[in-house]
């Protein structure tokens, strides 16, 4: 079977937090995106702007990868996990010998609770960091402390009471923008608004703010993106009294 980790930091984002980040080695797990593995996707009405289309995305090799261990999650899910073990394991090996310390996304395009499944648990020393949908999954408790989470948020009606559960919590809050408002006056579900697209390491630590996320042409029509619950026009909210 392929490797699944991708440690050349060939994700966009993924990259530019290595970047931003001395002292940090990055690796991440790129799946494509499904109703099981991203289940709350159609309630939030983002499976059409979904970011599987951007970037390295685009090339069908890509695809075809990314297909092909979504399909080994699904078929073998245990061979999967031993695998991903595997690889976790020469990953913290290999930062420990460069004198760095790990970081794992490991939903860089899907929301599996991997907390369910033990992984962060069984790597202490790794911090894990992802975004997620499932607004449980920020509760005190519900994830281990070396694996921080940041809620993505969704205008979508039938995603409304996972975003007022969210809202609730201390979670750094992540929402996709035409362009992120830079007048410090804007708030959004009355929280400041920070430029999300330097680092996840830094927007995972960053308390209860709006990560604020810059929408990627990901080959949607303008017309679908300005009709989405998904992405937000900061012209059209309102500033802090």
């Amino acid at each position: 079977m392929q490797k699944l980790l991708d440690t050349r930091t060939g994700n966009d984002k993924i990259k530019k937090t290595q970047d931003n980040t001395p002292g940090v080695r990055l690796a991440g797990l790129s799946l494509m995106p499904d109703d099981i593995i991203c289940p709350w996707s159609n309630a939030a009405k983002c499976r059409e702007l979904c970011l599987k289309h951007a970037g390295r995305g685009k090339f069908q090799h890509v695809i075809n990868s990314r297909q092909k261990k979504t399909d080994f999650w699904h078929n073998d899910e245990l061979g999967f996990l031993a695998q991903l073990r595997r690889e976790l394991i020469n990953f913290e090996k290999t930062c420990r010998r460069a004198g760095l310390q790990p970081a794992v996304r490991l939903n860089v395009l899907s929301d599996i609770q991997w907390e369910n499944y033990g992984i962060p648990q069984a790597f202490p020393t790794i911090i894990f960091y992802d975004y997620t949908k499932h607004a449980r999954r920020l509760a005190p408790g519900s994830t281990p402390d070396n694996y921080k989470l940041i809620f993505s948020y969704s205008g979508a009606p039938k995603y409304a009471g996972q975003v007022a559960r969210a809202v609730k919590t201390d979670a750094p809050i992540s929402v996709v923008f035409k362009h992120i408002p830079t007048d410090p006056s804007y708030r959004f579900l009355n929280r400041p608004i920070i430029d999300g697209d330097q680092s996840d390491l830094a927007n995972v630590n960053a308390g209860r703010v709006i990560v604020g996320l810059t929408y990627k042409n990901a080959g949607a029509d303008a017309e679908t993106v300005a009709a989405s619950d998904f992405v937000v026009d900061p012209d059209l909210i309102a500033r802090a009294a």
